[in-house]
């Protein structure tokens, strides 16, 4: 007999609030102050997905700290002027809510700024469970964090779907065991998420209660 789902695990930026126009307006702030004039809008979606110090370690492993620190002030003040959510989220995330799901948002960011996306889109008030980067000492795709968030939802693995914009999400399914669902509207693109075998690619997140209802028949 198949396991029931009964536990989403979410990223948060790219999947649940579009903050990819800050994220990208950010990088592009802090890099022109380092290296001015050498990095381009799409240079720096790679830089979408990993922690800020891995990003800026390898691009400047003495200024790292200083960098993060330059990235984090542009971000925290611009926050709230280019934050929007994805249509369909909060709809979908108040019927799981109120369908029984526990839910959990896994994220490589630092929590108070998590807090502030989520209390932006009133999202909240559905998430009990955040396990951001403060929380771990691997951040996605190393199972860590997710485990960590299905345990304080007394969840298992295979009783869980992890959802995320980034192929770090769905190879941190796999590693921690759970399914994976990758978001097509992911700034990467839907191309580069189906290269790593999601179990469901979402459309819009909505597709997410369908796919809930086929695997719990």
């Amino acid at each position: 007999m198949n396991t029931k789902i009964n536990t989403i695990l979410f990223d948060l930026d790219g999947t649940l609030i579009n903050t990819n126009e800050l994220i990208i307006s950010t990088f592009l702030h802090t890099l022109e102050q380092y290296f001015p004039g050498k990095y381009s809008r799409e240079d720096v979606l790679p830089f979408l997905g990993p922690t800020l110090h891995e990003t800026f370690h390898k691009l400047n492993p003495e200024k790292t700290d200083e960098m993060i620190a330059v990235y984090r002030s542009y971000n925290i003040a611009n926050h709230d002027l280019l934050v929007t959510e994805f249509e369909g989220v909060f709809e979908t995330i108040r019927t799981l809510n109120e369908s029984g799901y526990k839910l959990a948002i896994v994220t490589t960011k630092i929590l108070d700024v998590v807090k502030k996306g989520l209390v932006l889109t009133n999202l909240d008030q559905f998430f009990d469970v955040v396990v951001a980067l403060d929380h771990v000492e691997n951040a996605k795709p190393d199972p860590e964090p997710l485990l960590k968030a299905l345990d304080q939802l007394n969840s298992k693995p295979e009783e869980a779907i992890m959802v995320g914009d980034n192929h770090h999400d769905i190879l941190g399914g796999k590693n921690a065991g759970t399914k994976t669902a990758a978001v097509a509207w992911s700034v990467k693109g839907k191309d580069h998420l189906l290269t790593y075998q999601p179990d469901y690619m979402l459309e819009n997140m909505a597709d997410l209660l369908d796919i809930l209802e086929a695997e719990n028949k």
